[in-house]
């Protein structure tokens, strides 16, 4: 502990990453995002566009808008990160305070413990394929325990092992991770667009499909196809810094993500769509969950090799994108007993109590839920723009960030301009997933919360400043 440090503020894991230790690449941030850019959902999200009534190509032209704007929302987010080396449960208390700082990141912890089951879950259903497939006594094993047969249970614990023995050791681990899992996905996926290219003699049928939707419909569907594109990564638009504090320059963090973010997922797109474009020829109907396709291709080995990818995928965005932000969370509600390591196992089993087994074809109302919590990031990520680049004007003192009644205070811990701004953005981003009249505003939800989170804030932080001055 460091002299003048409070220890419910700092510990050596919360602590910034000194200079010389900040050894990350743009290679090792690009193969990051590789890593989690290639997941299910991501490539499910190309078959949502096209059944709103989007061509393949309006499609392409989708994903580059949305991860443009994420690109450059990502870089701005991630540069205090770089240049102090603090994570975002430590930044963000510049913006609210030591004690207003839990609310967000109470919420970004929920959100990834929960991504964290639904992942681990998903891989563990390919698990268990995989196992039922080498061995038939494996697959006698259907006995339900607590709603779950209990080979399932058994998969379910690889899984978990394997996500603990990744997330060991830190970042460190993971980075080395990363370095071999994103390109090698990207390897298989490559494998199976160019199986896509020979069974459907080209790009396939689905990209002559013609576009369904003209004139206002067409905008509306496009800005609602951007929003959802965005949202699957609104969450870790917040807590980018706990990536980029390990590496090395801002050069190295906005190469490594324009490679790794728009770039391979401009890439992603069109191979999940080539690769759907075959099943239509195969199968008479486009099948876009790839845990499908490997079911009704009914081969063993396609379904060992391809359930493995599936698994290989599901880990690299699961340390990274889940774990390693709901560590350092959890470090930042207990950083007198808990170190990385301890916190990835808490993650770990926290993530077993949301039961993902007992809801996970009937998802909607969760879905739903998570929605509402998303929305209220957005308006976190305005804060942190306007707090950083307007308020603090890319100076922060570092040392206050761990320290009870400094510059960054507030009243008593909290900083109510901004614990206001969350409140009231919070609820107008998220209106439209609970009052149905407003239903439109939840297709521009994260654009509603980032604006509203800037300007809101802005606003109140001048008066708050004014009042400090007179009372003073």
């Amino acid at each position: 502990m460091k002299p003048g440090f409070a220890a419910d503020l700092y510990n050596e894991e919360l602590a910034p990453v000194a200079p010389e230790k900040r050894n990350w690449s743009w290679l090792n941030m690009a193969t990051v995002w590789m890593g989690m850019v290639h997941n299910i959902v991501a490539y499910e999200a190309a078959a949502g566009l096209m059944a709103l009534g989007l061509s393949a190509w309006e499609c392409l032209e989708v994903v580059a808008v949305a991860y443009a704007i994420l690109f450059v929302t990502m870089w701005l987010n991630a540069r205090p990160g770089t240049q102090y080396g603090i994570p975002f449960c430590v930044l963000i208390r510049s913006a609210f305070g030591p004690k207003g700082a839990q609310i967000p990141v109470v919420l970004r912890g929920f959100c990834a413990v929960f991504w964290f089951s639904v992942q681990a879950y998903a891989a563990t259903q390919a698990m268990d394929a995989i196992l039922s497939t080498l061995s038939a006594t494996w697959a006698s094993f259907t006995t339900p325990v607590l709603g779950m047969p209990e080979k399932r249970w058994a998969s379910m614990a690889i899984i978990w092992a394997l996500h603990a023995w990744i997330s060991s050791h830190g970042v460190h681990r993971i980075k080395n991770f990363e370095l071999v899992a994103g390109p090698l996905v990207i390897v298989v996926g490559l494998i199976a667009t160019v199986w896509g290219l020979r069974v459907g003699h080209g790009l396939g049928p689905l990209f002559s499909v013609p576009s369904r939707l003209h004139g206002l419909a067409f905008v509306a569907t496009f800005a609602l196809g951007v929003t959802g594109m965005i949202g699957m990564w609104a969450t870790f638009a917040v807590n980018i810094p706990d990536l980029s504090r390990f590496v090395r320059s801002q050069r190295d963090q906005v190469i490594g993500q324009a490679i790794g973010l728009p770039l391979t997922a401009l890439v992603f797109t069109p191979m999940a769509i080539i690769t759907t474009s075959a099943t239509v020829l195969l199968f008479g109907r486009p099948i876009w969950n790839p845990t499908a396709l490997l079911l009704a291709l009914n081969q063993p080995l396609v379904t060992v090799i391809g359930g493995a990818t599936l698994i290989l995928a599901t880990l690299s965005v699961n340390v990274v994108a889940n774990i390693l932000p709901a560590s350092y969370d959890l470090i930042n509600l207990f950083p007198r007993h808990l170190d990385f390591n301890r916190a990835s196992r808490l993650v770990l089993a926290l993530g077993v109590f949301f039961v993902p087994w007992l809801w996970f074809d009937h998802a909607d109302n969760i879905y739903r839920m998570l929605d509402v919590i998303g929305g209220t990031l957005g308006p976190v990520t305005g804060i942190m723009l306007a707090d950083y680049y307007i308020v603090r004007r890319q100076t922060l003192d570092v040392g206050a960030l761990y320290r009870h009644g400094d510059v960054y205070d507030g009243r008593g811990g909290w900083h109510l301009p901004a614990v206001i701004t969350l409140v009231v953005g919070g609820a107008v981003a998220s209106a439209g997933q609970v009052v149905p009249a407003l239903h439109a505003l939840g297709n521009v939800s994260w654009f509603a919360g980032i604006f509203i989170g800037f300007g809101l804030y802005l606003g109140l932080t001048c008066d708050w400043q004014k009042r400090s001055v007179q009372i003073r």
